[in-house]
């Protein structure tokens, strides 16, 4: 299944999308379920409910407004920093620079605001007057299906509900300055999300391809046979001591190519468009401010 959030007449549905993504078939739920986008989908499937109906006529895509399939979710994001070895080289000089550690050993693993989360084509500011290097950073997402806490490698894909793509927007200069990420990462709308959720029957997040392009110029390209730690290996060290539900999301990390790695630096500025595609999932596209 695709499930989308989505704007029609004022009120937020969720609905199915069609094969090709034309069409959208509206899901009967009531007005708290649809307030929470797809995590109502996600966690009423978790406590044993069945597939979710379609109730009323189908809708042209082009007719509604796609919103970020958890528009507010659960909890903050799970991010995985120096995730690809190309990426981790390129930032060693200065987001890196103070660790040291095995890239192999243990992933960097950080969060992100929930209240970032911004839909698929929505704008995104720039927090002038706070800092001078927003970047982009194009990536997987995983969405948890089934809770649980100390998740084995070898049953973590059983907790996997699906897929979607974020932009981890980033303030490299505040990201920096205070050491901890947290707060160059999540400023408002610092994280696009979309365009729906992939279902895990069909879309193989290990066999992926993901790229982004900024103003038309590809700056990333990436496999996801290229991550250090695989989606099991992430998903058993968030769970280590930690619960994750229905509704969490793990952004698998970037890969090389960020405007910070670039020689000279090269970041966003009002007007630029960032466009980010994983092939089997869909695009976002997002124009800063």
């Amino acid at each position: 299944m695709r499930i989308a959030s989505y704007q029609k007449d004022g009120q937020r549905h969720v609905g199915l999308i069609d094969v090709e993504g034309q069409s959208i078939a509206p899901l009967r739920l009531d007005a708290a379920q649809r307030a929470k986008g797809v995590l109502s989908i996600v966690e009423a499937l978790a406590e044993g409910a069945g597939p979710p109906v379609a109730d009323g006529a189908v809708l042209a895509l082009s007719s509604v407004v796609l919103e970020a399939p958890f528009p507010r979710p659960y909890r903050g994001l799970f991010c995985v920093g120096r995730n690809y070895r190309a990426h981790a080289e390129e930032l060693s000089g200065s987001v890196f620079k103070n660790n040291h550690a095995d890239v192999a050993a243990w992933p960097i693993v950080f969060t992100k605001a929930p209240e970032c989360v911004v839909g698929p084509q929505a704008d995104v500011g720039l927090p002038h007057g706070i800092s001078e290097q927003i970047d982009y950073e194009a990536e997987l997402a995983v969405v948890i299906g089934r809770g649980g806490k100390n998740i084995a490698k070898e049953d973590a894909m059983r907790h996997v509900f699906g897929y979607t793509v974020i932009n981890d927007v980033t303030a490299r200069d505040v990201q920096m300055r205070h050491g901890q990420w947290d707060l160059g990462k999540s400023f408002d709308t610092f994280c696009p999300m979309g365009p729906w959720v992939v279902t895990a029957d069909e879309f193989d997040g290990a066999d992926a391809w993901l790229r982004c392009w900024v103003n038309g110029e590809l700056r990333q390209e990436a496999h996801t046979t290229d991550l250090i730690f695989d989606i099991p290996a992430l998903i058993e060290t968030c769970s280590r001591g930690i619960t994750l539900y229905p509704g969490d999301i793990i952004a698998t990390g970037t890969p090389a190519g960020v405007g910070h790695g670039l020689k000279p630096p090269r970041y966003l500025k009002a007007g630029d468009i960032v466009r980010i595609e994983i092939e089997g999932l869909g695009v976002i596209e997002n124009r800063f401010f």
